[in-house]
This record gives C-alpha cells, sequence and structure tokens, in this order.
C-alpha cells in the first residue's frame, strides 16, 4: 500500500563537532547528511571536577564553540573517557604506556563515560551515558600483540571495542554505541529538544 509522504520543513544542517573517525561512523550509519568540524578547546580538568563531569563539560563545549561560529546548525559534541579506581586514563604516549594500560585493565572492570552535547544557536542541551566495560584477563604478550596493531595508540584507554579490541572485550552493561564514542539515542533524545525527530534518513518535526 503506498504511503503519502509527510510534508515536513527542511531541518538545519548538521555538524559533527569532532574528528574522531568512529564518531562519524556512527552518524554516518543513521544516513544524515552532516558536516565534520573539529572543535579546538583546553580539555583541562577543573578543580573539583569528577570524570563524568568533565565528559560531559567537554562535549558541551565542544558544540558551543562550533556553534557559535554556525549558528544555523545543529551542533553534536561529544567526548569519551575511561576510568577505572578513579582514575582517567587518557589516549597512550607510547606503545609501552598503552601496555601499561591494558595490563591495569586485564580481568576487570570498568566505566566509560561519554558526554553528548547537542547546540543550536545559543541554546545547548546535554547528556552523559556510564557504561561498565569487562576485560578478558588477558597475558603481558596478549597485549603487546595488540598494541602492535596500532590500533589502541588514539584512544582512550588504549582500546577500540569496534575492532581488534572486540577480542578482548568479555563484556558490557550499557551503551555499546557509547563506548565507541557515540550514544546514538541518547543525541537522538536531545535532538528531540530542539523539535526534531529522527525518521530513518532525516530529520522531521515532532
Amino acid at each position: 500500500m503506498y504511503i503519502e509522504p509527510i510534508d515536513s520543513p527542511t531541518p538545519p544542517p548538521l555538524v559533527l563537532a569532532s574528528q574522531s573517525p568512529r564518531r562519524a561512523e556512527l552518524l554516518g550509519r543513521l544516513a544524515l547528511p552532516f558536516e565534520t568540524l573539529p572543535a579546538d578547546i583546553d580539555e583541562s580538568y577543573l578543580s573539583g571536577e569528577t570524570p563524568p563531569q568533565h565528559a560531559e563539560r567537554l562535549s558541551r563545549e565542544k558544540a558551543q564553540k562550533i556553534a557559535a561560529a554556525r549558528p544555523d546548525a545543529i551542533v553534536i559534541g561529544s567526548d569519551t573517557i575511561v576510568v577505572i579506581d578513579g582514575e582517567v586514563l587518557g589516549k597512550p604516549r607510547d606503545q609501552e604506556h598503552a601496555v601499561e594500560m591494558l595490563t591495569r585493565l586485564s580481568g576487570r572492570e570498568h566505566e566509560v563515560c561519554t558526554g553528548v552535547a547537542i547546540a543550536h544557536g545559543s541554546r545547548v542541551e546535554t547528556g552523559l551515558a556510564r557504561v561498565k566495560v569487562r576485560f578478558r584477563d588477558l597475558d603481558e604478550r596478549t597485549w603487546k600483540e595488540y598494541v602492535a596493531t596500532g590500533e589502541p595508540m588514539d584512544k582512550a584507554g588504549a582500546y577500540g571495542i569496534q575492532g581488534f579490541g572486540s577480542a578482548v572485550v568479555e563484556g558490557i552493561d550499557g551503551d555499546y554505541f557509547a563506548v565507541m564514542g557515540l550514544p546514538v539515542v541518547l543525541m537522538l533524545e536531545l535532538i528531540e529538544r530542539f523539535g526534531w525527530r529522527y525518521a530513518f534518513g532525516t530529520l522531521v518535526k515532532s
């Protein structure tokens, strides 16, 4: 049966305030046209700031910075951090540092916090996804082999769940896509607050 398409206003341009290929991949899976404009911001911690607060703030500042230059667009900002024992594990400095990180995570559970923010003009809405990730208990040789692939070197916590890292993650409790770097459902919920609903390949007025 033919269904008459529903007329809807043209949605604003969509801009991803990130240079992460993982975030671009996830957004691309939704078949939404978008631009990529990385936001260069100071990612230093503020005094007394918790890791989840840090991730959410950075996502907000990224979105706001690009939105200031592109007030016509819906801007998506996101930031992901890995936390264990209350300590944030950033990107490894070198291969040795990556092996140290992975050995520390081996056989244990850690938390991934991904902040996401949507900005349009001067308005911004933010959210946070928190995910528990459990690693297999592997020996140093295996971690060195993983690091030798090069995959861990540009990623927080020195691993990518969607690549070779899928062989070292035993399980997760939460949003898989948040671990990749962009909590898709949370992002779409925030976009809805601006009056736009995802309609499988496009945004329509909600």
